[in-house]
C-alpha cells in the first residue's frame, strides 16, 4: 500500500500545531492535560497522520489562546489583503458534518474575521470553552436553521436572522434540519 497524500492545508496546520507546542515548551503529556485530547492523538495530529475534528481544534485553540481562523492563518505563508473566493481556506470535518471557509484575508494580528460555516442536517458540535474568553460572535444565517447554545441560552435562528453574543463558556452549534445550515460568522476579539 502506498502512503495516502496529505492535504496541504492539513500538513501546514500539523506543522503549526507542533511549532506552537514547542514555543510554549509543553510536552505532549502537558498539552494532553491542558486539552483533554490524548497524547497519542496529539502526536498523530502533529505528524498529519489524522485530521482534527472541529471540537479538537477548539480545545487546541483554547490552550493556545487563538481563534480557529488565527490558527489557520498562521499556517499560511502569506498574509494578503485580498483573497479570491477560489483561494479561501476551506477546512472540513467530515465526521461531524462541518465545513468552515475562512472568508477574511488571513492575518494573525487581526481583531476581527469573517467565516462561512455549513453544517449538514443533524450535525451537532460542542466546544468546552472559547479560544479566547469574551470573544464576540455575530451569526447571520444565510440558509436553513441553526440552533446555537451559548451563555446559558439556546437560540433557534433561521434564514436572515442574526444572533450576537459574547462567549465566556461552553457553546454548541446544531442543525436540526431538514436541509444544510449555512451561516456567516463574524468573530471579534475582546
Amino acid at each position: 500500500m502506498g502512503k495516502t497524500e496529505v492535504d496541504p492545508v492539513e500538513a501546514r496546520l500539523a506543522g503549526r500545531l507542533a511549532h506552537l507546542r514547542a514555543e510554549h515548551g509543553w510536552s505532549l503529556e502537558e498539552l494532553a492535560a491542558r486539552t483533554g485530547v490524548s497524547r497519542s492523538t496529539l502526536s498523530r495530529l502533529e505528524r498529519a497522520e489524522i485530521s482534527p475534528t472541529a471540537a479538537m481544534l477548539g480545545k487546541l485553540c483554547s490552550a493556545y489562546g487563538r481563534t480557529m481562523s488565527q490558527l489557520l492563518a498562521e499556517a499560511e505563508a502569506d498574509f494578503p489583503q485580498l483573497v479570491r473566493a477560489d483561494r479561501q481556506t476551506v477546512w472540513r470535518d467530515e465526521a461531524s458534518g462541518f465545513t468552515r471557509r475562512s472568508v477574511s484575508p488571513p492575518h494573525p494580528g487581526s481583531r476581527g474575521e469573517l467565516v462561512e460555516g455549513t453544517l449538514r442536517p443533524g450535525a451537532d458540535i460542542s466546544y468546552d470553552e472559547p479560544p479566547v474568553a469574551g470573544l464576540e460572535q455575530h451569526i447571520w444565517v444565510l440558509d436553513g436553521t441553526l440552533e446555537v447554545s451559548a451563555g446559558g441560552g439556546t437560540h433557534r435562528i433561521k434564514t436572515g436572522d442574526c444572533l450576537r453574543f459574547r462567549l465566556w463558556g461552553r457553546s454548541r452549534f446544531h442543525n436540526p434540519g431538514p436541509g444544510p445550515a449555512r451561516y456567516a460568522l463574524v468573530i471579534v476579539l475582546p
